[in-house]
C-alpha cells in the first residue's frame, strides 16, 4: 500500500468531528508572520488595476528552448510558463507583501496554534480546464507525487509532513512531524494537478504531452525549441475572484526561444518581441536608441524594488579538492579584478553583492558579528573560517587593469595555502599544477545581457598572471543543464534570486544534502552545520528579530566562506516594451519579479 493510499484510507477511518485537537479558526489567508495584510473582502491585489481590459497579447523572447511539457521533474527542459500559466496552488502570493498567501484553489487555511498541521478547504467552484473539478483527491496525490517521483527542491517540505487526510467533502489537513513556521505556507504554494489526467503516464519521465492544468491559460500551439502559446481560457473557473481582478489580461501570452541574448535583441528591435528586459545600465544607456524608440512605439522604463540582491557570480565547486582550502578561493577573488571589469561593462553604475542578502535587512551587517548573530554561531566557530566573526567585505582594487595589490595578496594565500610558481606553473607540493574548468552554455547571459565567455576570458588572463590555468569549455544548453544537476564541473557561472522571505528553499540551496544529492542548487557543495542551524533556527521561530539574526548569521557563514566570486546587481530593472502595452502605477514591493509582467500587464484599446 502506497503512504498515500494509507493517508486515504486513516482519513475514511477517522471521524473528522472528533480526531483533531482544537485549532485557530479559519481563514482567508496566512503570512509568515503575524495577520495578512489584506482583509477577506479586499477588491484586488494591491498592485493590479480591477478595471484592466481583458484582450491582446504579450510576446517575450528566451535564450534556450525546450523538450518537455512537464516543469516540475528533472528530466527535460520546460517553459518556465506552464507553471505560472497553466498550474495553480491552493492559495496564491500577494508580492506587496514579504510572505503572504491568499486563497485561490482553497477558500479558506486553518492552523494549529503552533502551527503543527494545516487545513485547507477547497473552493466548491474549482475546476480543471477540462470542466472537471478539483477534488482532494487531487491535492493528496498531487503533494505526493511532485514530491516523490518530481525535482528535489519539492521534497524537503514533504519530508516534514507526517500526514495528509482529507478531513470533509472538499477539505483536506497536513500534520507536520517538526516545528517548522513555513510549512503551512509551502503546502499552499504546492501546484495542483489531476491525478486522471496522469493515469498510465510515468510522471518521472520527460514528455511534449500537453497536461491539464486549473490555471487561467492553456497551452496552445508550441514548437520544441523554437515556441510556445498559452491562450486565455474564457471558462477559467476562477476569473471573478477578488485575487484575479485585474490580473491575466492577455488572451495570449506567448514565448519565442532563441539560440543567444543578441539574437534575441534584434528580435526585439525588429518589433517581433512585446517586451525586453535589459541587465546592463550601459547597454541601456546605449543601445535603446532605435527608430522604434525615437518614434515612441517602444517605451523605456525603470522599475525600482526592494528586494535582496541575491547572489550571481562564479561559484567554486568544493566538491573537488582544488577548491577545498578557503585560503585558495580568497586568493581567486582577489584575483578578479572588479572594479575595472564593472566600470568596462556597466559605466561603473551598478552596485556590487556584497552578500547573498545584501541590499534588505536580512544582510549581514557591516563591521564584526555582534549581539545575537554572534551567539547563534559561537557553537560552530571551530567549523567557520578564520575570520568569520571579523569586519569582513570583499577585495577592491584600484581599477587599474594590473590590479597589482590584489594580485600580491592573492600569491600570499596562494603560498600559505601550499602553491607556489615553478617555471611560470603555480603548483603544490606534489608538483601538480594549478589547472581547471571553468563551465560555460553557449550564449550564456542568467541574469544580465552580458558575454560570460568574455567575462571568464578577461578573469583567466589574470590567473595566468598567477600560473593558473582556467579553461573555458562551453556546451549547449542540455549538455549544460546535465552536468549542472550531477555537479560535474570545477567552476561554473551560477545565480541564486532570493526573497524577503527565505524558507525550506534554504536547504535546497546550502543544505548538505546537495553535497552528494543531484539537482539541488547546491551548487558550491558547502557542507556547514553553522548553515544547517540557522535555517532551523528560522523556520522554527515565531519571533521576527530571532529570524533577521539567523538569516544574517547564515549570511556571514556563505559569505565568508568565499564560495562565489560575486558580480553586480540590479537595484531597479530597465524594461523595455511595446507603447500599448502597460502596468498600474502601483509596484509591489518585490518589484519586476514573479506575478508582476504579464500577470497585471494589459493592452491599452485602440
Amino acid at each position: 500500500m502506497t503512504r498515500l493510499k494509507q493517508w486515504v484510507v486513516a482519513a475514511l477511518l477517522c471521524s473528522p468531528m472528533t480526531a483533531f485537537s482544537a485549532s485557530a479558526a479559519s481563514e482567508h489567508g496566512i503570512a509568515m508572520y503575524g495577520k495578512p495584510a489584506l482583509p477577506p473582502d479586499f477588491a484586488a491585489l494591491p498592485y493590479a488595476n480591477p478595471d484592466a481590459p481583458k484582450g491582446g497579447r504579450m510576446v517575450f523572447g528566451e535564450v534556450g528552448g525546450f523538450d518537455s511539457l512537464n516543469p516540475y521533474i528533472l528530466k527535460g527542459r520546460a517553459p518556465w510558463g506552464i507553471r505560472t500559466h497553466v498550474f495553480e496552488s491552493l492559495m496564491g502570493r500577494n508580492w506587496d507583501e514579504p510572505f503572504a498567501l491568499y486563497g485561490l484553489l482553497a477558500e479558506s487555511v486553518e492552523t494549529g496554534e503552533s502551527r503543527e498541521w494545516v487545513e485547507f478547504v477547497l473552493r466548491e467552484e474549482a475546476r480543471f480546464s477540462d470542466g472537471t473539478p478539483v477534488t482532494v483527491e487531487d491535492v493528496l496525490w498531487s503533494m505526493e507525487t511532485v514530491a516523490e517521483e518530481g525535482n528535489p527542491r519539492y521534497r524537503t517540505a514533504w519530508m516534514k509532513v507526517a500526514s495528509a487526510e482529507q478531513t470533509g467533502p472538499r477539505s483536506v489537513r497536513f500534520t507536520f512531524n517538526e516545528p517548522d513556521n513555513e510549512l503551512p505556507l509551502l503546502m499552499g504554494l504546492r501546484p495542483i494537478l489531476k491525478k486522471a489526467d496522469w493515469e498510465g503516464v510515468d510522471f518521472a519521465e520527460s514528455s511534449l504531452r500537453v497536461p491539464v492544468g486549473s490555471g487561467p491559460y492553456v497551452i496552445g500551439a508550441f514548437e520544441p525549441d523554437r515556441f510556445i502559446s498559452f491562450e486565455r481560457n474564457p471558462e477559467y473557473w476562477g476569473k471573478d475572484l477578488n485575487f484575479n481582478q485585474g490580473q491575466n489580461n492577455f488572451d495570449t501570452i506567448r514565448y519565442d526561444y532563441f539560440v543567444d541574448a543578441g539574437v534575441r535583441f534584434q528580435a526585439f528591435r525588429a518589433g517581433e518581441l512585446s517586451v525586453y528586459r535589459e541587465g546592463s545600465p550601459a547597454l541601456w544607456q546605449s543601445e535603446y536608441d532605435f527608430p522604434a524608440v525615437r518614434s515612441g512605439e517602444m517605451l523605456k522604463a525603470e522599475i525600482p524594488h526592494e528586494r535582496p540582491s541575491g547572489m550571481s557570480g562564479f561559484v567554486f565547486n568544493t566538491r573537488r579538492e582544488i577548491f577545498q582550502d578557503w585560503r585558495v578561493r580568497d586568493a581567486l577573488i582577489h584575483a578578479f579584478n572588479y572594479e575595472f571589469i564593472n566600470a568596462s561593462l556597466n559605466g561603473d553604475i551598478l552596485p556590487r553583492r556584497t552578500s547573498f542578502f545584501s541590499n534588505s535587512e536580512l544582510g549581514m551587517r557591516d563591521g564584526p558579528a555582534e549581539g545575537r548573530v554572534r551567539e547563534l554561531l559561537e557553537p560552530f566557530a571551530d567549523e567557520l573560517v578564520p575570520d568569520a566573526f571579523e569586519a569582513y567585505e570583499l577585495p577592491s582594487s584600484d581599477g587599474e587593469p594590473r590590479n597589482r595589490r590584489n594580485m600580491r595578496r592573492a600569491t600570499q594565500l596562494l603560498e600559505e595555502a601550499g602553491w607556489t610558481v615553478q617555471d611560470g606553473v603555480l603548483r603544490n607540493e606534489a608538483g601538480e599544477p594549478f589547472s581547471f574548468e571553468m563551465l560555460l552554455t553557449t550564449g550564456s547571459n542568467e541574469s544580465a545581457n552580458i558575454s560570460y565567455e568574455a567575462l571568464a576570458n578577461v578573469y583567466g588572463d589574470a590567473l595566468r598572471r598567477l600560473g593558473i590555468d582556467m579553461r573555458i569549455t562551453q556546451v549547449d544548453s542540455a549538455q549544460f543543464n546535465e552536468r549542472i544537476t550531477e555537479y560535474d564541473y570545477d567552476m561554473v557561472s551560477r545565480s541564486w534570486n532570493l526573497s524577503l522571505s527565505p524558507g525550506n528553499e534554504q536547504t535546497l540551496y546550502w543544505g548538505r544534502e546537495g553535497v552528494t544529492s543531484p539537482g539541488t542548487r547546491n551548487y558550491m557543495g558547502v557542507d556547514s552545520a553553522a548553515i544547517e542551524a540557522m535555517i532551523d533556527h528560522m523556520l522554527q521561530t515565531r519571533d521576527r528579530e530571532e529570524f533577521v539574526a539567523a538569516i544574517r548569521a547564515m549570511d556571514r557563514v556563505l559569505t565568508t566562506g568565499r564560495y562565489v566570486i560575486p558580480f553586480w546587481f540590479n537595484d531597479k530593472s530597465y524594461v523595455a516594451h511595446d507603447a500599448d502595452l502597460t502596468y498600474p502605477e502601483t509596484l509591489p514591493v518585490y518589484g519586476d519579479w514573479i506575478g508582476w509582467m504579464p500577470e497585471v500587464w494589459w493592452e491599452i484599446p485602440e
